[in-house]
């Protein structure tokens, strides 16, 4: 895995997002990413993330999205603990229960964001878990093994 940014520079450019969301400009973000409010499992205070949305299902307004630091996200193992979150997209508010996606609809996320996202699959995901990626079916049962998915449905 990547090595998380816990300090510096990094840490900061990864959290700066959220003082924008915290501000009123999270729309400036658009449908591509949101802001998870959730509860500390150790500290029970409130914790913020934001996190690149995989897919939004119009249908169900359910909203999928993958710990790409794997299964010692902080936001994750959170969640885990309480499932129930506040998630902010755009100039949407709303509530939600978070649910991890089992290994099959895991894969066919995985299958799905390549498709939709070819290059950011091929970088990102290669990066992610340490070993190039190519975009076959093997491919996406590797990164969804590796990269948790969870779905957030709205309360």
């Amino acid at each position: 895995m990547i090595n998380h940014p816990r300090k510096g520079l990094r840490r900061f450019m990864f959290r700066a997002p959220i003082w924008f969301y915290r501000v009123g400009l999270g729309w400036l973000f658009g449908s591509r990413f949101l802001l998870l409010n959730h509860i500390g499992r150790k500290s029970r205070l409130p914790r913020q993330t934001v996190l690149e949305v995989v897919r939004h299902n119009p249908e169900t307004d359910t909203y999928i999205i993958a710990a790409g630091w794997g299964e010692q996200s902080d936001w994750l193992r959170n969640i885990q603990y309480t499932p129930n979150v506040m998630v902010m997209t755009g100039r949407r508010r709303f509530e939600a229960t978070a649910t991890r996606l089992y290994a099959e609809e895991a894969r066919q996320e995985a299958r799905r964001y390549a498709q939709d996202h070819p290059t950011a699959f091929r970088t990102l995901a290669g990066k992610l878990i340490e070993q190039p990626l190519s975009g076959t079916d093997e491919d996406y049962w590797i990164f969804a093994e590796k990269i948790p998915f969870i779905a957030l449905h709205p309360r």
